[in-house]
């Protein structure tokens, strides 16, 4: 599948993107606020070490993934949130994204890509999505957002460029 343009978020998808967050309904009214405030906070940031979001634009924000560096470590990076619209899931869509944030992140000099997500069985096509582009469970913190609610936690090593040229 071909998409129109994987970008950069700019201040003017702030209403879009949490349109699209509100839309895979994981998200509270409170929760939806922080994000819009996360958004605006990692705009006004630059540079190789900023968290940064993208989105996948084909006539409209149709999926969108946010990425910030781990603090007080080197090259370790985490993926806060990956979505697609609910009417484009399944195409391919997510996985795209996902690729295009390790592809960016290795160009930063990134090492490392961590992911959590929950343990709950609503949740296996999420931990199936990670596992099938090469994330392997690396915690599992039990309980830890309800009862019953483990928090998982996949990891990814990643290939600097320079590495990659030696194989």
């Amino acid at each position: 599948m071909e998409f129109t343009t994987i970008r950069s978020i700019s201040p003017d998808d702030t209403d879009a993107l949490i349109a699209l967050a509100d839309s895979i309904e994981l998200f509270s009214s409170d929760e939806l606020e922080q994000l819009r405030q996360m958004l605006a906070d990692s705009l006004s940031q630059d540079g190789d070490s900023a968290p940064f979001w993208v989105t996948d634009d084909d006539g409209g924000l149709m999926g969108l993934a946010y990425c910030e560096p781990e603090r007080m470590t080197s090259g370790t990076w985490n993926l806060q949130l990956i979505a697609v619209r609910p009417t484009h899931q399944r195409q391919g869509r997510g996985g795209k994204l996902l690729g295009f944030v390790e592809r960016t992140l290795t160009d930063r000099g990134a090492r490392i890509l961590l992911v959590e997500t929950m343990g709950t069985p609503e949740f296996e096509y999420v931990r199936t999505f990670y596992r099938q582009h090469g994330y392997s469970e690396e915690a599992r913190i039990r309980d830890f957002y309800a009862e019953g609610a483990d928090k998982i936690v996949f990891r990814k090593a990643l290939l600097s460029p320079l590495l990659k040229s030696r194989y």
